[in-house]
């Protein structure tokens, strides 16, 4: 079953009414990853009770902490679950909000089979995910998935 293209109307509707904007704070030289090991991963709040699978979703470069605990994405630090989540594997330190956050998928359905809407690419990692990541240079200036 083919998925029509949204328009730019569209997504740009779809952008501003996200909750995931995250408040811009003075950054560690670890959360602007300039320490650390850093990829490309998939990351989605999961807001309200925990089971939605329709919220804010990016795909962007995230840093470890040094032990590996901690996860940096712009400016915000997460923390695992443990397994104690029911949709979500780590929370943002600060606000207690939690997030699913896994590696990025070649077939690029890193969305829940029950949730939808798309997903924005962070400029940075643009080219870097649709060539090395989903194998589709021709779309390396696409900011959606």
């Amino acid at each position: 079953m083919s998925r029509k293209k949204p328009t730019a109307e569209q997504l740009e509707a779809y952008r501003q009414s996200q909750e995931f904007k995250p408040t811009p704070i003075a950054q560690s030289a670890r959360s602007k990853g300039e320490f650390g090991t850093s990829r490309i991963m998939y990351l989605e709040i999961k807001s309200g009770d925990g089971h939605n699978d329709r919220g804010s979703a990016h795909i962007g470069r995230v840093t470890f902490s040094k032990s590996g605990r901690s996860i940096y994405y712009r400016g915000l630090k997460f923390q695992s679950l443990k397994g104690s989540g029911i949709c979500a594997n780590y929370f943002e330190v600060e606000s207690g909000d939690e997030y699913w956050i896994s590696g990025c998928k070649k077939n690029g359905q890193d969305r829940h089979w029950a949730g939808g809407g798309a997903v924005e690419i962070d400029a940075d990692v643009r080219a870097e995910y649709w060539i090395e990541i989903r194998k589709q240079p021709q779309r390396a200036r696409e900011g959606f998935a």
